[in-house]
């Protein structure tokens, strides 16, 4: 038996992770359209009527923009916090009662063999949290949208087998770029998005503590304000720098923006 973990994209423009065992497959987001998931899914074997759950991170729309349609045409639960509901943009359209699901950070949620459990971050939403998803022996750790952070983050990704891990921007491309200052200012700020440099420094604590941590997805990447090889290049000399050796002590892959990045691991 294995688990499997998939980053069907990745980015402003969409975010949408999966992680399945042979009983229980679930969504972490569904912020592009229902069909753009489903072939997605399709990439991997799986069909939108396997999914059984889905776990929304917060409201923004890069986040939640199919989980409406998914949820009405296949029955899916869609779990989120009190706050994120609240704030649920209306273009997600109705989501039959029996389907919606209130989480609090730190309950677990357990559906047949998977164990679910918010944690809070720091980010400009209603009630954002991260997850991790767990099996008898395998955690899924899921850090993104992140403004700084915080003990509670680094409590609850320091034991994980696999991490996605913001690593937003560039903050000398993010500065010198051509957002307007008040953008720059919230992508900044305490509760907008975690830069590359600081991505790399929460890595490298998070190997230091645990050698279990064997593949690690850097995802969230600013199309403006960032590219691929300066995020992988900045995370790559930093860890270095901690004396750690990327693909020979741990993985690191790149989450696209479009388009399925997955591993398989066995249970």
């Amino acid at each position: 038996m294995a688990v499997e973990f998939a980053t069907i994209a990745s980015g402003s423009s969409g975010n949408s992770v999966y992680f399945g065992t042979e009983y229980t497959k679930i969504l972490i987001d569904a912020g592009l359209s229902g069909k753009k998931i489903q072939n997605g899914l399709k990439d991997i074997g799986v069909l939108g009527s396997d999914i059984d759950g889905i776990f929304v991170t917060h409201e923004h729309i890069d986040h939640v923009a199919g989980i409406g349609v998914l949820s009405r045409r296949f029955n899916i639960p869609v779990y989120a916090t009190e706050g994120t509901w609240n704030c649920m943009p209306s273009s997600v359209g109705k989501i039959e009662s029996e389907n919606k699901r209130v989480i609090s950070k730190n309950e677990k949620c357990v559906i047949n063999d998977l164990c679910v459990t918010p944690y809070a971050i720091p980010h400009d939403a209603g009630q954002p949290v991260g997850y991790n998803v767990m099996t008898e022996k395998f955690k899924v750790s899921i850090a993104t949208d992140i403004g700084h952070v915080t003990e509670e983050i680094m409590e609850n990704i320091k034991d994980c087998d696999l991490l996605l891990l913001e690593s937003n921007h560039d903050v000398e491309m993010l500065k010198n770029g051509d957002y307007p200052y008040p953008l720059k200012q919230r992508i900044l700020g305490k509760k907008g998005h975690l830069s590359n440099e600081t991505a790399g420094k929460l890595l490298a604590w998070v190997i230091c503590q645990n050698s279990k941590l064997k593949n690690v997805f850097l995802g969230h990447l600013s199309k403006e304000n960032n590219t691929p090889k300066t995020a992988y290049n900045t995370v790559k000399d930093i860890l270095e720098g901690y004396d750690i050796k990327t693909n020979v002590d741990f993985n690191l892959y790149l989450a696209a923006r479009y388009g399925v990045e997955r591993i398989i691991k066995p249970m």
